[in-house]
């Protein structure tokens, strides 16, 4: 299929960043656009609110529905899930891309956390996609997209950073599992990365150096439409990188993504 017109996508982390630009993407097909995030009123230091997307949404060409939620919470997942199905009539598509960032060695990362991360990376994806399957399983086209890398156990990557690259390739172990669990039913479950740093806030946080170096979220959200857009059954349980998946498209030219044309792209991590 090529388009996702009428369908309904319940898309985490969706007030900002490449959560935004996703949502924004599939609005342009038509699509309904669950914004589930934390943020609904404005924050001193960050741009964008639920209510602000869905404003973007509905004037892109989608229906919206702002949803203020934490997914640490397995009752206001449960009552956003049902929300959706009372406004929408189902849920097509869920894309779990809400992750909480400390690029902190072992001594220097508080329990607090530590616990943090995992209950937005790992435990996040696998109540948002628990929640969501018995509405997914009933879809046409069903997919679940989570926004996390290549299982890689190069030490490399866990050194720096334990903790994170714990819960993040936590992420990509739902994914793996889940793939494997409902592979059967036509359910589709992949993972997207991308090949270089995102201008995004947590990359201005943590990676200021690289942000004139990065390429903007468009490019992870114009690779996520080209997945969610393929027939659910031709493809499961795989680790997409967005710049491959847009050359498997046909796309040469990626200056259009970069914040800075002309200069030299900084790759992002847990990509040997």
């Amino acid at each position: 299929m090529a388009t996702l017109n009428n369908l309904t996508i319940f898309i985490t982390g969706a007030s900002r960043g490449i959560g935004r630009s996703i949502a924004l993407r599939c609005a342009r097909d038509g699509a309904n656009i669950v914004i589930a995030a934390k943020t609904a009123e404005p924050h001193s230091k960050l741009v964008g609110t639920i209510h602000t997307v869905a404003r973007e949404v509905e004037k892109a060409g989608g229906r919206a529905l702002p949803l203020q939620l934490d997914i640490r919470d397995e009752g206001a997942v449960a009552g956003g899930v049902a929300r959706t199905v009372e406004t929408f009539g189902g849920i097509d598509i869920l894309v779990n891309n809400a992750s909480a960032i400390s690029l902190t060695g072992t001594l220097a990362t508080p329990m607090k956390r530590y616990d943090l991360m995992q209950s937005i990376n790992t435990r996040g994806t696998f109540l948002c996609s628990q929640a969501c399957l018995p509405h997914l399983l009933r879809a046409s086209n069903p997919h679940i997209l989570t926004i996390s890398p290549p299982l890689n156990l190069n030490p490399r990557w866990f050194g720096p950073h334990v903790a994170y690259a714990i819960s993040k390739y936590g992420m990509s172990l739902c994914t793996l599992g889940l793939a494997a669990e409902f592979g059967d039913q036509g359910l589709a479950v992949n993972s997207l990365w991308p090949r270089t740093t995102i201008a995004t806030a947590a990359v201005e946080t943590f990676f200021p150096q690289a942000l004139s170096r990065s390429r903007t979220p468009e490019i992870v959200a114009d690779a996520a439409h080209l997945v969610l857009t393929q027939v659910s059954r031709s493809a499961t349980g795989q680790f997409f990188i967005d710049e491959d998946v847009l050359r498997d498209a046909g796309v040469t030219d990626f200056e259009p993504y970069a914040v800075t044309p002309g200069a030299q792209v900084n790759p992002d991590i847990f990509l040997d």
